[in-house]
């Protein structure tokens, strides 16, 4: 990994059990004037006296008694409480805006349809709508697995946003298989899906556009280069304070004119489709923070005036003396 180059000058001034039942024929035996007892060949029991006692004979088993049929109106109940605890977690997962919180609201998601594949498998739904029961529940089987799906792509940073992981759903029909199939239960409540997933887009800001900044009076400058080829957000935090938030998009640099003095850390977060409201990019994000603190001190002689600029590069660069270090991106100051 070649590291990336901070450049330091100097301006002057402009500066994831068997049990193997032997079938046994128990004898009882006696004195030798009586006749032996025989008993049947039994998987268990006992022999008292020359009785032997069994349960229910040899492999019998106890089947669960059958599911009563329900009524229509008793089957619309289950299927509200089925349902409800689904679109509920599927409006959370729309309103997730950050990756920090997305895999466990995912989790809870897949959760929920679990929970209601398992209670609706259970009934016995009224007779004319059987078939279109059971397609239910085979569908919300398969919204499960794309849940599951969905939340590794969240722990990899394919995927970054609560909306993106309903738009990507929906591309791949994965929320209208399910919406068809409850249709087919007409008069009967079973959408699951109360949001509507946006298109796919791939939103970006102009190259230097700040997304927050406080006054910037001094003569030093910050430039940033950002050679990768993805749109980066950069952060510069003084103390504990946010002070700028620029834009930079992929093969292009950023030179921020007017960074007062002071200690600064730099972090900036990589990706695709810059979610405005999330304040976060949507899909393949990646998150580092620079490996120096930077500091900016102006210096006056009364005879000159003296500041440092700083060049910092956002990718790997030949003779570079500073290795990014990644971080989680709940440490990401969004």
């Amino acid at each position: 990994m070649i590291d990336p180059a901070i450049v330091v000058r100097v301006t002057s001034p402009r500066l994831l059990a068997c049990a193997l039942v032997t079938l046994l024929t128990l004898t009882a035996c006696t004195s030798p004037s009586d006749d032996p007892v025989i008993g049947p060949a039994t998987a268990g029991g006992t022999v008292d006296g020359g009785t032997a006692a069994t349960g229910q004979g040899t492999g019998d088993q106890i089947s669960p008694p059958a599911a009563v049929t329900l009524t229509p109106d008793e089957y619309r109940a289950e299927l509200e409480q089925a349902r409800g605890p689904v679109r509920d977690a599927v409006k959370k997962l729309a309103a997730t805006r950050g990756l920090k919180t997305l895999g466990k609201q995912l989790q809870k998601t897949s959760g929920a349809v679990d929970a209601a594949v398992t209670r609706l498998s259970a009934l016995a739904p009224p007779a004319e709508v059987k078939a279109q029961h059971d397609s239910y529940v085979e569908a919300l089987g398969r919204l499960r697995t794309s849940f599951d799906t969905a939340r590794q792509d969240a722990e990899d940073q394919r995927v970054c946003t609560g909306p993106a992981v309903l738009t990507g759903m929906a591309q791949a029909n994965q929320l209208s298989d399910v919406e068809d199939v409850a249709k087919a239960l007409s008069g009967y409540p079973a959408s699951v899906i109360p949001v509507k997933a946006a298109k796919k887009r791939n939103r970006r800001l102009s190259n230097g556009r700040f997304i927050a900044s406080e006054g910037r009076p001094s003569r030093a400058f910050l430039e940033l280069r950002n050679g990768t080829r993805q749109d980066a957000v950069v952060v510069l935090v003084r103390g504990k304070k946010k002070a700028i938030t620029v834009y930079v998009r992929r093969k292009s640099n950023f030179k921020i004119q007017g960074v007062r003095d002071g200690s600064y850390k730099i972090y900036y977060t990589f990706g695709e489709d810059w979610d405005a409201r999330a304040r976060s990019f949507s899909r393949s994000c990646a998150f580092e923070q620079f490996g120096k603190t930077v500091r900016f001190r102006t210096v006056n002689t009364g005879t000159q005036i003296r500041w440092t600029n700083w060049t910092v590069t956002l990718h790997a660069v030949t003779g570079g003396t500073v290795k990014p270090k990644k971080i989680k991106p709940g440490d990401f100051p969004a």
